[in-house]
């Protein structure tokens, strides 16, 4: 994709515009909730509504990133904290000698030893020693294989909850290809004897683990320490791929975690320079029941649809509701209605697959047919790796963009549904 498509010297005003639409998601009232689905494809991409509750009754850790202490102990000296722009779900605090303090807010807090030296004597019991070299990682958060592939730290990883049929991530699957990477179980049921016999330094869980909880608790019987990422519950885009911050802090890579990001961000910026067209845009998919499945109007997909030069077609969508589900479910009466004189419609492949024609769409309800967009040949797909590639929603947005501006040659995780 040419990342070079708009005009250079339009970038600062949209970088001004771009970050007013991306901090109206802070003052939305919409806060962090369980992505559905999240960027990824545990638990058949899906996590459940009820995952907030599960977390509670299972335990999860009451750890807050604001006004949280950074005096952990009279062997180290506090020198300051990471500047963060938009992720709220974590900070991290510098001290001498290269130890690292990383909070995140509902798991915990881990003291990051550089290489070569000990924990303090004295440090608070509630605080997890992760000493670096951080290698033979086990991964289940696939939301973070595409930061460990922009950080070049894949020989870190070791174990995968995902076999190599369900990477979509190209580095991956080719890591597991190659037996560098190999499969340990899904979440909810991982090989221990395996993970053990590498000597896992390090297990990544995606919030699901809560949903069994003992897992957790055997991991660290086992002397391996949980980091439960929190990356998808960042209502703004931006906060969930600043996250690549948090692992290149465990990784080294600190650097390459800024550059990352800052591309990224770019591509926003770039994106938001350019005039919103007035064109309306529905994100959905058709459950198993024939209901409809859509993004409530502050998920962070309808705020990169702003970005873009679009206007979501559910402007007030669950906006004022408390569930912490980032989608609604509505019948197909019900979509019609709003959604009939959609612009564009672009069909979620993840749940049921992608489309191979517009008859595809229109066979999972003739009502399809009558919609605007199938009349203009203006329906569109995402491919099967949008959400596992986390650190792309710039580019994401990109395609959005270069989709309202019929720029179909420009696309990389959308593509034009023709009919046969």
């Amino acid at each position: 994709m040419n990342k070079s498509i708009f005009v250079n010297k339009g970038i600062k005003r949209g970088m001004a515009g771009f970050l007013a639409i991306l901090l109206s998601v802070s003052s939305s009232g919409c806060g962090r909730s369980p992505e559905e689905p999240a960027i990824s494809v545990e638990n058949e991409t899906a996590v459940s509504d009820s995952e907030q509750s599960v977390r509670e009754t299972a335990g999860a850790a009451d750890i807050s990133v604001a006004g949280h202490s950074t005096e952990i102990s009279s062997e180290l000296t506090y020198n300051h904290s990471m500047e963060l722009s938009y992720a709220t779900g974590f900070s991290v605090d510098y001290y001498e000698d290269g130890y690292t303090l990383v909070t995140v807010e509902g798991d915990g807090q881990y003291l990051v030893v550089p290489e070569g030296q000990q924990a303090p004597e004295d440090l608070d019991s509630g605080i997890t020693v992760l000493y670096q070299p951080l290698t033979n990682v086990y991964l289940v958060a696939s939301a973070v294989m595409d930061m460990y592939v922009a950080l070049d730290a894949l020989d870190d990883l070791r174990f995968s909850a995902l076999e190599a049929e369900d990477w979509y991530i190209e580095e991956a699957r080719a890591q597991m290809e190659s037996g560098k990477l190999l499969y340990a179980g899904k979440y909810s049921a991982p090989d221990y004897e395996r993970i053990l016999s590498e000597g896992c330094s390090l297990a990544i869980e995606n919030t699901m683990i809560y949903h069994n909880p003992e897992v957790k608790e055997q991991l660290e019987r086992f002397g391996i320490p949980v980091l439960v990422d929190y990356s998808s519950y960042e209502s703004n885009p931006l906060g969930r791929m600043e996250w690549i911050k948090l692992y290149g802090v465990l990784t080294g890579r600190q650097d390459r975690a800024e550059e990352a990001f800052r591309a990224q961000e770019q591509l926003f910026a770039e994106a938001g320079a350019a005039e919103n067209t007035g064109l309306t845009v529905a994100f959905f998919y058709i459950t198993s029941t024939g209901a409809v499945n859509v993004r409530k109007s502050t998920d962070y997909l309808p705020k990169m649809i702003e970005v873009a030069g679009g206007t979501y077609i559910f402007a007030e969508l669950g906006s004022d509701e408390e569930s912490a589900s980032s989608t609604v479910t509505m019948q197909m009466e019900e979509f019609y209605a709003v959604a009939k004189e959609a612009d564009y419609l672009i069909y979620n492949s993840t749940i049921d697959g992608e489309l191979g024609s517009v008859e595809d769409l229109l066979a999972k309800s003739p009502l399809l047919e009558n919609f605007k967009a199938v009349q203009e040949n203006h329906v569109y797909c995402t491919g099967k790796n949008l959400y596992q590639s986390s650190m792309e929603l710039g580019t994401i947005t990109s395609d959005i963009h270069n989709m309202l501006m019929g720029e179909d040659e420009e696309l990389t995780f959308l593509y034009h549904v023709q009919e046969k």
